[in-house]
């Protein structure tokens, strides 16, 4: 049973699913990618997640998985923890991918539910348990079944938490109750998924958040966790609330979190590339839209040296 009101932080607190930079031509912009990790962890990200969603792991093949692994490693040394994601429909692929993140330098590794076959709950606890046991890595399962179409049932994860490698969860279930139920019964760190509900979660114990709109704004969610951490409730709820419109034109207006994290920073002249098919890159109403946004927020934050 827990012992404090918080769960751990393995990872430490302020994650960024970070996006997979592309050169122009389409091809893995190493580069890029450690000069966009170097800014992320400069402006307060603790860790960093590599080939999540946001980081367009459908479309990467298994090489550059790898390669952005041991690339990211070089620029941030440890100054952050890497978690890799690896997670597939096939539980065979995902543990190839497991021991390929480790050998390359992860510190964890992210593993969603498997998705389009929708398993039973007994065979997704199975799944987890393979990947656990296939190598030293502790695991951080993603539950997330708007996208994979199956939950990671809540007492699927209180067994799941016996293990010694299963260690989080990054939670987009949004399902209040059922997170609850679970930091209640386990140690296991949570990780809000949803940028929109990190001081939500926070509030209940959660560890912290893996964040997409930290490609743009890694040092804004941040401050909201030192508010809070601070005894100053107030004025995380009202950070939060400020960052309320970059969170919905970033993740609420109808194109993937992904494809606008992207057109702000290459906007924004930072490295993030094009998203690779079938994504589409934003078009330039949006862009510009989203620029303007991202610049209130900027001028509003600054009034409040964050």
């Amino acid at each position: 049973m827990p012992t404090d009101h918080r769960s751990p932080a393995p990872f430490g607190r302020a994650l960024c699913a970070m996006v997979t930079p592309f050169t122009q031509s389409g091809t893995l912009d190493l580069d890029g990618a450690q000069r966009l990790a170097d800014r992320l962890v400069a402006g307060g990200c603790d860790g960093l997640v590599l080939s999540g969603t946001t980081g367009e792991s459908p479309t990467t093949t298994d090489a550059e998985k790898a390669a952005l692994v041991t690339a990211v490693r070089e620029a941030v040394g440890d100054r952050a923890a890497l978690v890799a994601g690896v997670g597939t429909a096939d539980t065979r692929h995902t543990v190839e991918l497991a021991r390929a993140a480790e050998k390359a330098g992860a510190d964890g590794l992210l593993v969603v539910a498997p998705y389009y076959s929708r398993p039973p709950q007994d065979a997704v606890e199975a799944h987890f348990r393979e990947i656990a046991d296939a190598s030293g890595l502790p695991l951080v399962l993603y539950d997330i079944p708007g996208r994979t179409g199956t939950r990671i049932e809540p007492a699927t994860l209180v067994r799941l938490s016996g293990h010694p490698r299963i260690v989080a969860v990054k939670d987009c279930a949004y399902d209040l109750l059922g997170t609850q139920q679970v930091l209640s019964r386990t140690d296991l760190a949570y990780y809000a998924g949803c940028d929109e509900q990190i001081l939500a979660l926070y509030a209940i114990g959660a560890a912290g958040y893996v964040g997409t709109v930290a490609n743009v704004a890694p040092e804004l969610f941040r401050a909201v966790l030192d508010a809070f951490d601070a005894g100053d409730t107030g004025r995380a709820a009202l950070l939060q609330r400020r960052a309320l419109p970059l969170v919905e034109s970033m993740m609420a207006a109808g194109l993937p979190g992904t494809v606008t994290a992207k057109a702000l920073l290459g906007a924004l002249g930072l490295p993030a590339g094009p998203v690779r098919a079938p994504l589409r890159c934003a078009d330039r109403a949006t862009t510009e839209a989203l620029l303007r946004t991202y610049g209130e927020l900027a001028a509003g934050t600054r009034q409040l040296q964050v």
